[in-house]
């Protein structure tokens, strides 16, 4: 496992604007401090969706801005 810490190699993921710029305020709501949450969020998923010992599924946060359909 990486050290949270350390820099991981750039990695690409196609994602609509209209779900990707909410999800960093949904990822923000939960984990306000530091750099942008979404990839510590995605690891977390990533592991658990591999069943890699421990692991479990991220934390949610509550229903906010984010939660609305887009238009």
């Amino acid at each position: 496992m990486t050290d949270e810490s350390e820099y991981d190699p750039a990695r690409r993921i196609r994602m609509p604007d209209d779900e990707w710029e909410p999800f960093l305020a949904a990822t923000k709501a939960v984990h306000p401090d530091g750099r942008s949450p979404r990839g510590r969020v995605l690891r977390e998923f990533v592991r658990w969706y591999l069943r890699r010992p421990g692991a479990k599924l991220p934390e949610r946060p509550p229903a906010g801005p984010w939660s609305a359909q887009p238009e």
